[in-house]
Order: structure tokens, then sequence, then C-alpha cells
């Protein structure tokens, strides 16, 4: 199996990277073993940064820097084209996560989020929720991997 390459929201990483006991806690370890494989534009990078300097985190810029150094650096950076067409979603947020996966050509897109769970049915790259990205890794016998 090679090991897939993914777009995460910004939901999913944060709660990646500031609740290490959290439902999806096991992803930032699959990325840090070289699991699966982030995939990272600037505006995906930019509301990741936006979303970690928010009063109710209450995180330093150490803190910031030092969670942001737990994950970039396993991204492959991807150069997203201005003039992508995505499907219109209930939230125009969305976009660059939509459009990301597709430059990308990503195996998945994995999020929580109900708006774009909800264009699954309509969208050429895999949308997912963690959970079923979980089920579809554990059910190859190549991945392995210990929390």
């Amino acid at each position: 199996m090679t090991r897939p390459r993914l777009v995460l929201d910004t939901n999913i990483l944060v709660s990646a990277l500031l609740f290490p006991r959290g439902k999806v806690a096991w992803l930032r370890f699959a990325w840090q073993t070289g699991a699966v494989r982030p995939l990272a534009g600037r505006e995906t990078t930019q509301e990741l940064i936006r979303v970690l300097a928010y009063p109710k985190f209450a995180l330093t810029d150490a803190e910031r820097q030092d969670l942001l150094g737990d994950y970039l650096p396993w991204c492959e950076t991807v150069t997203v084209p201005r003039r992508i067409k995505v499907p219109n979603g209930r939230d125009p947020q969305d976009r660059p996560f939509l459009a990301l996966a597709l430059a990308a050509r990503a195996d998945a897109l994995v999020t929580g989020d109900r708006d774009l769970l909800a264009l699954a049915d309509r969208f050429a790259i895999p949308i997912l929720a963690p959970a079923a990205l979980r089920g579809r890794l554990a059910a190859d016998p190549a991945f392995q991997f210990d929390e």
C-alpha cells in the first residue's frame, strides 16, 4: 500500500494537535510515522495559523510554532491554481480544502464538517470522516501503527 495523500481540514488538524487523547489523536501519529502524507496549500496553511491564534486556545507564539512544527514538516506542499473549479457548498470557507484536494489529486479529504461531508457523493475525491479513514487504513494488512 502506498501511503495515502490526504487533505486534513482545519478542525481535524486542530483536534489532532491540541488533544493528544482525543478521537483523532491517532492521525498525528499516522503522519509523523509516515503512514499518511498530509497535503498543504497556502490557503489551508494560513487558515490553520489563523485558527491556532484563536483566544479560546490561549496558545503562546512559541506553542503555536511548536504545533506547526509537529505538522508542517510532514506535509507535501501543493500549489493550487487560482481558477480551479470546485462544487458549490454551503460554506465558502470550505473551498480551499476542496481546491487543494483536486489540485493535488489527493486520495481523500478528511473532515468532520457536515457541509463538506454532504458533498461526498458529487466530488471527485473521496470525502471521509476520520473514523471512515481509520477503518480503511486498518483494513489493509500493510498498514499498521501503534499509538
